[in-house]
């Protein structure tokens, strides 16, 4: 399993977490996905094997913008994804 986090720039509330997570939903299956406006950043944790010009491709069009981009291996707990 893989966990993509995203440092992404132009989220001011909660409105915008949740339209960022959409956008992540509707383009890949994902086991997790987290928004955050405080810490402008992205979690996604999915099976696929993604690079950061996917990740523009399909975030960049709504006007947010895609500062930082790491990729490591999520790990499984008893209650979630780490």
């Amino acid at each position: 399993m893989n966990k993509y986090i995203l440092g992404i720039d132009g989220m001011k509330c909660g409105m915008c977490e949740a339209h960022v997570q959409n956008i992540i939903n509707k383009n890949l299956k994902v086991k997790k996905v987290k928004a955050s406006h405080t810490k402008n950043e992205l979690i996604v944790i999915c099976e696929d094997e993604l690079n950061e010009e996917y990740f523009h491709n399909i975030i960049d069009p709504t006007g947010y913008i895609i500062k930082s981009f790491q990729k490591e291996e999520a790990i499984k707990k008893l209650i979630g994804w780490k």
